[in-house]
């Protein structure tokens, strides 16, 4: 029985719209079933919200396939946790953000991807589909300790730096530091990823290791570890540095796939949590019509520090 039938063809594509609408605000199939039915007073199943938020699968692929600008002079890659149930067992997989900054200082997503074994091949098959829609350069992509992606990046864009994430830095560091030492402890990081230059920050790593290593023999490996990764933030001024390593880009983003997390424990299958995700996305970067701050004086030093390669 066709389940329209309890109103109008004309208040088909009205209340199709607001069932997407409440998709993409991380509502459950139950939950819009149970709203449309207190609005409009008419039942509608589960499996009926579901065939009308499959609507969107092709303009999700198309939104995936479509052509990216040839140069980001900025990557971000993060990830969000979700389980998903895969034939009755729950698995947590990872969802993959990739966010650019653009030439014009734009933000824009350039895909999601949703996978659970992150690997240096993995990684190399999501950096060759950025290729294949037309990106030819990357300056710096910025990103956390991904399993294999610096291998990957080193062979699909071996011009590109790769950048560990600050923040993610820091509060790997300070996730297994008591309160009582917390603050001290990230007063002192703060002398190392804030320091005038790279000599500088290296005799701030010395000082902090000596300081915190007797008491938290692991805190700081992690620092010394992937130094090499971390160091490229210091050649730029500190206006500059900001916008790199404050991930404001991407928290804001990140903060609206949370709601999802908080209000669908459990995602029936991956197509579901796709679905989500993309709606999410699409309903994010609606406001995304200015260009981020100080993007003038980032672009200077960019086009100075990685000469010939950002549009003139």
């Amino acid at each position: 029985m066709d389940e329209h039938l309890g109103y109008e063809k004309s208040e088909r594509s009205d209340i199709d719209q607001k069932i997407i609408s409440m998709y993409a605000k991380g509502m459950t199939t139950r939950q819009i079933s149970e709203t449309i039915e207190d609005i409009y007073g008419f039942e509608t199943s589960e499996s009926f919200i579901s065939d009308v938020t499959d609507k969107i699968l092709p303009q999700i692929e198309d939104w995936q396939n479509r052509p990216l600008d040839e140069v980001y002079p900025i990557l971000y890659i993060d990830a969000i946790h979700y389980s998903v149930r895969d034939n009755g067992v729950i698995r947590k997989l990872a969802a993959y953000v990739i966010l650019g900054i653009n030439s014009e200082g734009r933000k824009e997503v350039l895909t999601i991807t949703i996978g659970d074994n992150e690997s240096a091949k993995y990684w190399l098959s999501v950096l060759n589909e950025l290729k294949n829609r037309g990106v030819k350069d990357i300056l710096i992509i910025y990103a956390d300790g991904l399993t294999g992606i610096k291998e990957a990046i080193s062979a699909a864009f071996p011009k590109t730096e790769y950048q560990r994430c600050i923040v993610h830095q820091v509060r790997n560091t300070l996730k297994y530091v008591p309160d009582k030492d917390r603050k001290a402890f990230a007063a002192d990081l703060k002398t190392i990823y804030q320091a005038a230059d790279e000599a500088k920050a290296l005799a701030a790593l010395e000082r902090v290791t000596e300081k915190w290593t007797p008491k938290y023999p692991n805190s700081m490996k992690r620092w010394n570890d992937n130094w090499d990764a971390i160091s490229p933030i210091f050649k730029f001024s500190s206006a500059v540095r900001k916008v790199i390593y404050t991930t404001n880009a991407i928290e804001s983003l990140n903060s609206t796939y949370r709601k999802l997390n908080r209000q669908r424990s459990i995602f029936p299958i991956d197509t579901a949590l796709l679905k989500a995700l993309y709606l999410a996305t699409f309903e994010a970067t609606k406001k995304w019509t200015i260009t981020i701050r100080d993007w003038a004086q980032v672009y200077g030093e960019l086009s100075i520090m990685y000469e010939g390669r950002l549009p003139e």
